[in-house]
């Protein structure tokens, strides 16, 4: 007998060998339980492992023992029904693992049978499919997590395929006016604005990702401009297309009020500085190569700042707004209209063919932009000065032409106001001329060029020198001895009235004091200094505070000066005038009216206003005592003043005979040639120690 295996065994020991390792390296487990007791009677490694045990310690084992109660209780049903159909069956099973963790299980319960056909156990393969589940519960708490924010969003989602819609959020819905129910099945196209299609068709054909702007139609037809961005995503396993759709109707509009904002002004909607330029440069470009003829408005209101000052910015801005609407209304589409700030306002007028036509429209602008507004129940007017640059006449830049008419409105202020002017080459001169002596000017303050003269005031009855009034001059440089009808227009116009007017209220404080300590004003009374105010100095916010402090600065009292004031000034700031008045006369100052005869000052404001003294204008002196109508008017002035209660100074006295008809009427002060002429302050300072 052969000490070596038959052929037979030891091919079925090395068959048996290679199913093992087959069976030990298969992503499965694999096991055999007898039909019959349930029994293991093979388990690959990993099946054995799986349960805590070897390969060999397994085998033999009831299947109860090796999975537990728990388990055999889960599994019991699936054998039996192996059992009862002799059919494989396949089921899914969860398995704790160690740490918490859990297994899932994909089960295949396979029979097998005899060469008769009679079950003789189970195979059971175990594959772990756990990997794959825990993918499947990714991807649905991610389309979990789509869907609320599809449904949380403002933002319309929709999902389509090949264009046709299978899934859309409600809002949506909301931006369109369709329900879920009437989009979904639709194609995307049929929503889409027709000018828009092929934009969009070639987005879809070409399959891309990106972001971009169309429109679509809401279902009542309403045009709503959009945003899309396109993405392509897996949604339930099918590739499908996702477009966001954001309404950027509301971005779309604060883009064009920021658009409309940079080119137009925020109070009346005209355009503003910048813009009105750039378009005017353009215009006048196409009117050059033309031939045409242009013509070029600046607009300012008269007495704009008293309607501020009295009423408010509220009520200001609502006559700007007033006037821009007038201004529009008044002109042609074709006619450029803007507003340069505060009150100013430009219009360039085109088909312009004469001057005559300018008139036409000037005429018809004065009639309609005239804006009255009332202050604590009287009428306030706010009228136009407008000054007129015609293309090419009198330029052909942009700027150019705004210089001239600014400087011909400004004359135009000059002849009263309310009124046009158009540029003249003269005007021009004179700009210049004032650009020169507004920089003399500034200078001249900083040099001391400035100096008072004083024209003595006498009493009517005893010829004593009651006071003086102060008249600004300046020694130029180059024309020597300036008086102010040669710079006081352009000091008001650029501003420099306010610091010159302060200089002129110190040197005259400092002068009081000064004659004062050297006993000048001995047996002279009062012997007042008058101070003549400007408009902008009087209107100044504050004005009696700096009085105030002009007077502490330089050591003198209230009752030294006197402040003059002419009708207008009163008249413009009716308002505030009163408190202005009080404040100034606390403080010691004798306030006087003026050139009184001159202005508009009804009998009624005289009543109203703290005034102290009121100066005839000598104009109706000068007439006196020969001409009946002055004598009249002069009379009456003097009468009504005396009977208010108010001192009367008669200004421009020159004869004896003046003198007496004045005094017999009640005038109580004389100034004037016949008393004495403007003096420096050292000849003035002769005269009084002479006299």
């Amino acid at each position: 007998m052969s000490s070596t295996l038959p052929v037979d065994l030891k091919r079925q020991a090395l068959d048996a060998a290679r199913f093992r390792m087959l069976a030990d390296h298969v992503p499965a487990w694999i096991a055999l339980y007898g039909a019959a007791d349930h029994r293991c009677q093979f388990a690959n490694r990993g099946y054995a492992e799986a349960f805590g045990l070897t390969q060999e310690s397994i085998v033999g084992l009831h299947f109860s023992e090796i999975v537990g109660p728990e388990g055999y209780e889960h599994v019991r049903p699936h054998v039996e029904r192996l059992v009862r159909e002799l059919q494989s069956v396949v089921y899914e099973r969860e398995l704790p693992r160690p740490g918490g963790d859990v297994a899932y299980l994909e089960i295949h319960l396979i029979p097998q049978f005899d060469a008769d056909g009679e079950l003789l156990g189970s195979w059971v393969l175990v594959y772990d499919i756990s990997r794959h589940r825990r993918a499947e519960q990714r991807l649905r708490e991610s389309e979990g997590r789509l869907e609320k924010f599809m449904q949380a969003t403002v933002e319309g989602i929709l999902f389509h395929r090949d264009g046709t819609m299978t899934d859309v959020n409600q809002s949506l819905c909301a931006m369109t006016g369709w329900s879920a129910d009437e989009l979904i099945g639709r194609h995307v196209l049929s929503f889409v604005a027709e000018d828009h299609l092929a934009n969009v068709q070639e987005v879809m054909r070409a399959s891309r990702e990106l972001r971009y702007e169309t429109a679509i139609l809401h279902r009542d037809g309403t045009r709503i401009p959009v945003e899309l961005i396109i993405r392509t995503l897996e949604r339930d396993g099918e590739r499908l297309r996702m477009a966001v759709v954001r309404d950027i109707r509301d971005r779309l509009a604060s883009e064009a009020r920021i658009q409309h904002l940079a080119h137009h002004d925020g109070l009346t909607g005209l355009l503003n500085r910048s813009a009105f330029m750039e378009r005017m440069a353009a215009m006048l470009k196409l009117a050059e190569r033309n031939n045409d003829m242009l013509a070029l408005l600046f607009i300012d209101l008269d007495n704009f700042k008293r309607v501020n000052d009295s009423l408010g910015h509220m009520e200001g801005d609502q006559v700007l707004t007033t006037v821009s609407e007038r201004l529009v209304g008044a002109l042609r589409g074709s006619d450029l209209v803007g507003r340069f700030g505060g009150d100013e306002f430009v219009v360039l007028l085109t088909d312009v063919t004469a001057r005559a036509d300018v008139v036409v429209v000037l005429e018809a602008l004065l009639q309609v932009v005239e804006v009255p507004v009332k202050a604590d129940g009287r009428a306030l007017s706010v009228t136009p000065s407008i000054g007129v640059a015609v293309f090419p006449d009198d330029g052909r830049l942009a700027d150019e032409l705004i210089q001239h008419a600014d400087t011909a409105m400004y004359r135009a202020k000059a002849k009263g106001r309310a009124t046009y002017q158009f540029f003249e080459s003269s005007l021009a001169e004179t700009a210049y001329a004032d650009i020169v002596l507004e920089d003399e000017l500034a200078q001249g303050l900083t040099r001391n060029e400035f100096e008072l003269f004083f024209q003595p005031q006498v009493e009517a009855t005893t010829g004593q020198l009651s006071g003086a009034e102060a008249l600004l001059r300046w020694r130029h440089p180059k024309r020597g001895l300036l008086s102010p009808d040669a710079f006081i227009f352009v000091a008001e116009r650029h501003r420099l009235m306010l610091p010159l007017g302060e200089w002129v209220l110190r040197e005259a404080a400092a002068t009081a004091r000064r004659w004062r300590e050297q006993g000048l004003t001995q047996g002279h009374g009062a012997m007042r200094i008058a101070v003549n105010l400007s408009r902008m100095q009087f209107n100044l916010e504050g004005f009696a505070d700096t009085v105030k402090r002009v007077l502490a600065d330089s050591g003198a009292k209230g009752q030294w000066l006197e402040l003059e004031l002419t009708e207008r000034m009163l008249i413009d700031d009716i308002t505030h005038a009163p408190a202005t008045l009080a404040q100034l006369r606390q403080l010691g100052l004798t306030v006087s009216v003026d050139d009184f005869g001159t202005g508009y000052t009804s009998l009624a404001h005289l009543t109203e206003l703290p005034l102290d003294k009121l100066k005839i204008d000598q104009g109706f002196v000068v007439r006196l005592p020969d001409d009946v109508g002055a004598q009249a008017i002069t009379r009456a002035i003097v009468q009504m003043a005396v009977g208010l209660g108010l001192t009367v100074t008669a200004e421009g006295v020159r004869t004896v005979a003046q003198w007496q008809l004045l005094a017999s009427w009640g005038c109580q002060q004389f100034q004037g040639e016949l008393v004495g002429v403007p003096m420096s302050a050292s000849e003035f300072e002769t005269w009084v120690r002479a006299r």
